[in-house]
């Protein structure tokens, strides 16, 4: 009986988190309300004119630079 009561406790603590996840429709976002599209409206002219403010990198960057030791640039032979 006890090994029984285990059992049936542990699978109800499986099933929690997936009551949690599963939760309902409630909250699911994005879509129309009742007033029209929900979400933030999107100024075009705006995005670009930031994107245009961002400064041209002077080198490339890159993500291994400081990983990697860097390549010889000239072999030295003697």
């Amino acid at each position: 009986m006890k090994i029984f009561l285990v059992a049936i406790m542990a699978l109800a603590m499986l099933a929690i988190p997936v009551a949690a996840q599963v939760g309902g429709k409630r909250n699911q976002g994005g879509g129309e309300g009742p007033k029209g599209p929900v979400g933030p409206k999107v100024d075009e002219k705006a995005y670009k004119a930031a994107l245009e403010r961002i400064p041209e990198p002077k080198e490339k960057y890159d993500p291994w630079g400081g990983v990697a030791p860097a390549a010889p640039t000239a072999a030295k032979k003697k």
